[in-house]
């Protein structure tokens, strides 16, 4: 695993630099891929459903929100090669949600290559220690094996289900789950085996 360059903060938020990609803040030149990924029934399906773009369109406005409200949430991850949008990963937490999460969507035209995992590990990475975060989780659904796989990729243990605040109250959820300690004892082992 290579190793994840940080940024100074700037005005607009942290900049993660990782061997392929750049986590940032997300921007307005982003939604039309954000918008292509949530009209698409197979890349939503276990997160709340495929959306019209006006109403995507809101939910994207959540992630620029939480960093100005919050100072963290899910960050665009882009491509270095292409500068194109793949997705979303990082930290969040809205009200009344079961943990500090680390969550990932992203487009299906970018699944199998990797990107997901490389940008996890740097989301965690900088939740742990700059937001000084004891634990993540990743509430996933149970028929997301592909969530499931990724999150295990990461080190992650199944703690059992879950419960999302109202409206999503009876969505089906597992929480996922590992401390600081345990990432950073893996973070270790893996730099020492390289």
């Amino acid at each position: 695993m290579s190793a994840v360059n940080v940024e100074p903060v700037s005005s607009t938020g942290p900049v993660l630099e990782t061997t392929r990609l750049i986590l940032r803040v997300p921007r307005a030149e982003d939604f039309d891929r954000y918008a292509e990924l949530f009209a698409d029934e197979s890349a939503t399906r276990y997160i709340g459903g495929p959306l019209v773009r006006a109403a995507a369109w809101r939910r994207f406005l959540q992630m620029p929100g939480a960093w100005t409200v919050q100072g963290f949430a899910m960050f665009s991850v882009i491509d270095k090669a292409s500068g194109r949008w793949l997705g979303q990963a990082g930290p969040w937490k809205p009200e009344g949600w079961p943990g500090n999460e680390i969550g990932w969507s992203f487009h299906p035209d970018t699944w199998g290559c990797g990107y997901a995992t490389e940008a996890a590990h740097a989301a965690i990475d900088w939740a742990f220690a700059t937001l000084r975060w004891d634990e993540v989780i990743h509430c996933i659904d149970p028929e997301n094996t592909a969530s499931q796989r990724l999150a295990q990729r990461l080190g992650s243990r199944k703690r059992g289900p879950g419960r999302l605040p109202p409206p999503h109250q009876d969505a089906p959820i597992e929480i996922w789950t590992q401390s600081r300690e345990d990432w950073l004892a893996q973070r270790a082992s893996h730099t020492a085996s390289a």
